[in-house]
């Protein structure tokens, strides 16, 4: 079955406008589809098991670039996810050409003001164009003005407000964003840069994912652990004054997200929660919003110890075992991070929470990561390797940021942070300093930098 690509235009046909009327759910009065932004693992995870369960919603795949959309065709527009060693290949996905506005000196440039952007039938791809070097058509999406009511985003933290960016003025308050990533601070940043108006503001919707899931190819992916995703609904409004120990938790809105007998939620976010509930292969399930606030903090205390670690000693999850002096890195670190959580004040008035995130506790939970993953390595140190920008800044970059917000100095996180950016900066440097000769009947080559010619 050919890959169906979207082309869309500055105007809405009204036969897209008929369509869309017809493609709503009958109980709450939203439109069905769902946009999907980042085709990494966990969004081919989120794409194939979203489009298995019956009545599936119409999903749309946003590519960053040419070249993705290129793979797509190739591909013949499906993704294959293999579990227990079985593939299973699902088709009918739309497929949009979304790239994200550049920025120059911390000024965003619009998508039409860009020259780099515009395109020409007779110009050969070049470096400079766009991020991998192509020329970008327009007319795949780049220009699209259909609103968005259902995006789930899955890109890099890092990379989350330039993906955003490209789809902003396809969003709106009715709108609901679920950001399925690592780390912590990622819609404070989305919100400062891109969403300044709360009125304007879309729904946000966040999940914690516990899938195990790697990319085999641009288009599969193979689903090595089976787990679970937590999602929560956040307020528009969220309490943010402080309480005294003794007061009650802030008052969170009644009733189950998902009900639709809930009006305290938008309907676009009651519909995307219902969706991603639906799916037997995702197991997700809903939580109140303070409940998901202390899941995501015990998960990003573990991450604040295995990622960077393991990153900087460029080992497997498994090797922080066992050795004292890692185990006495990982207290320092933990310590930090349990007082910090503890003063938090939108966790003030919840039970136990003294208890929950005390430095022992947490040192048992990232003992438990660390060893039920041990032949894992982790994205940090995967993105290392490759001298790409880590997630850092969102795991122990957010402990130092929120420390800085209740009074405690994180100096070992900081360094954490500084010495895993530092890392990245150095191993960026060699891939950009090594130069690849290739020969004519030569498919290795020879690589050329500082320390001279070595073989590849």
């Amino acid at each position: 079955m050919p890959p169906h690509v979207r082309h869309s235009s500055s105007s809405t046909s009204p036969q897209s406008d008929e369509h869309t009327r017809d493609d709503r759910n009958p109980s709450l009065d939203v439109p069905r589809r769902i946009h999907i932004l980042g085709t990494g693992s966990v969004g081919k995870l989120i794409a194939h098991s979203l489009s298995s369960v019956p009545s599936a919603p119409k999903i749309t795949l946003l590519f960053h670039k040419p070249s993705l959309m290129e793979e797509w065709q190739r591909a013949g527009g499906q993704i294959q996810l293999t579990t227990a060693g079985v593939p299973e290949t699902r088709s009918g996905f739309d497929a949009e050409l979304a790239m994200p506005n550049r920025r120059e000196f911390g000024k965003e440039i619009e998508y039409r003001d860009d020259p780099a952007r515009t395109f020409d039938p007779g110009l050969k791809r070049r470096r400079g164009n766009t991020p991998d070097g192509s020329s970008a058509p327009r007319g795949l999406g780049a220009d699209s003005t259909e609103p968005i009511h259902n995006l789930i985003v899955t890109t890099k933290a890092p990379s989350t407000v330039a993906a955003i960016s490209a789809v902003k003025h396809r969003l709106s308050s009715t709108s609901t964003i679920c950001f399925l990533q690592n780390g912590m601070g990622v819609i404070d940043e989305v919100n400062k840069k891109l969403f300044p108006d709360e009125a304007s503001r879309p729904n946000y919707m966040q999940g914690i994912i516990s899938h195990g899931v790697h990319s085999s190819s641009p288009f599969s992916a193979i689903h090595a652990g089976v787990g679970t995703i937590q999602l929560g609904l956040l307020p528009r409004n969220p309490t943010v004054e402080s309480h005294d120990a003794s007061d009650t938790a802030p008052t969170e809105p009644t009733g189950a997200p998902g009900d639709p007998s809930n009006s305290t939620w938008a309907p676009s976010s009651r519909y995307l929660l219902r969706t991603l509930t639906r799916s037997p292969a995702l197991c997700a399930i809903g939580l109140a919003p303070t409940a998901l606030l202390c899941a995501q903090l015990e998960k990003l205390a573990v991450n604040c110890v295995v990622n960077p670690l393991t990153a900087l000693l460029d080992v497997r999850n498994g090797a922080l075992l066992y050795n004292f002096h890692l185990t006495r890195s990982m207290r320092l670190l933990l310590s930090e991070i349990s007082v910090v959580i503890r003063s938090l004040p939108e966790l003030r008035g919840v039970p136990n929470l003294d208890t929950r995130f005390a430095t022992a506790r947490l040192e048992t939970l990232a003992v438990s990561v660390a060893d039920k993953t041990g032949e894992n390595i982790s994205s940090m140190l995967a993105d290392t390797r490759r001298g790409l920008q880590t997630e850092v800044e969102y795991i122990n970059g957010y402990i130092v940021r929120r420390g800085e917000e209740v009074g405690v100095r994180c100096t070992m996180n900081y360094l954490i942070m500084c010495l895993v950016n530092g890392k990245q900066n150095v191993v960026q440097r060699e891939i950009d300093e090594d130069v690849t000769l290739l020969g004519k009947n030569d498919p290795i080559g020879y690589s050329i930098g500082e320390g001279g010619g070595k073989r590849k």
